[in-house]
């Protein structure tokens, strides 16, 4: 009879958190989730809470909001690890972003804690189009984003959850780094175009450079630290063509293609996430 193993998913009510912890709980493991909202309370912010949160914890999903390349995610990284390391954590799983600098930074502390890892390097998500940023815009009918030309192999979060969970419960793909892609690279112009034909609405897309896009979000009076990792993705991540490499590793890991945009956008279509008038 396999192991259950007491598993803690920081970020459990996000994107690719939640899907991790559902998929752990029908196989019977203990989950708990990480969020401010919950009994103990896991708040980023406050490192005071994360020693509760990971006591009793065997296993560890760890995904940090914003985004590991904004400045205090590396000192929260590092500090978080020692917590682990005193609660006798066995294994973390780290998800980190591929192509992006500052989060190699945050990966190699985990590599050398002395706790098994993995860790798994998203391209952006498909699910930036209908759960985030990019969502307000399509259902407003006009889309305008920097770096239109850069191409982009577009990951579903389907595919991530999948591969977090055999990294956490399976001692095979300890000490490894996934880079995870889908099977084709997009520019924003044919993301969009494909959401359009799929969801029967007309969506204009234009390119715009990225000082007017930024200038526009301080008139909307967006946060700065957003708009600056709004500059960071679009300028170091996008703007590096080396970042646009399509990989197998998660057919290395499932045995199986990754979802492609396609049927990502065909199932969104008929949930009408994509209909202004839902």
């Amino acid at each position: 009879m396999e192991n259950k193993s007491s598993i803690l998913v920081i970020g459990g009510t996000g994107k690719t958190g939640r899907k991790v912890a559902g998929k752990l709980m029908e196989a019977g493991h203990n989950v708990r989730i990480g969020s401010r909202f919950v009994d103990p309370i896991f708040d980023w912010n406050d490192s005071k809470t994360w020693a509760r949160t990971l006591r009793g914890m065997d296993k560890v999903y760890i995904t940090f909001q914003p985004d590991l390349a904004i400045p205090g995610a590396l000192e929260a990284i590092e500090e978080l690890t020692k917590v682990a390391k005193k609660s006798k954590v066995k294994k973390l799983v780290l998800l980190s972003g591929k192509g992006e600098r500052e989060a190699e930074l945050c990966e190699q502390v985990i590599i050398h804690s002395g706790i098994d890892y993995t860790i798994v390097r998203a391209s952006w998500f498909n699910q930036n189009f209908s759960e985030s940023f990019f969502l307000e815009p399509i259902l407003e009918g006009f889309v305008a984003l920097p770096q239109a030309e850069a191409k982009v192999p577009y990951v579903d979060t389907d595919d991530i959850a999948d591969v977090v969970v055999e990294a956490l419960l399976h001692e095979e793909h300890n000490d490894k780094i996934y880079q995870l892609t889908g099977q084709r690279q997009l520019t924003f112009k044919e993301v969009i175009q494909e959401i359009a034909e799929a969801s029967g609405r007309d969506i204009a897309f234009t390119p715009i450079a990225l000082p007017a896009y930024t200038s526009v979000m301080k008139q909307q009076g967006v946060a700065n630290d957003f708009i600056w990792l709004i500059e960071y993705l679009f300028s170091e991540v996008l703007g590096n063509p080396n970042n646009s490499e399509v990989t197998n590793d998660i057919e290395k890991v499932l045995g199986r293609k990754p979802k492609d945009f396609s049927e990502y956008v065909k199932e969104n279509a008929q949930l009408g996430v994509w209909n202004p008038s839902k």
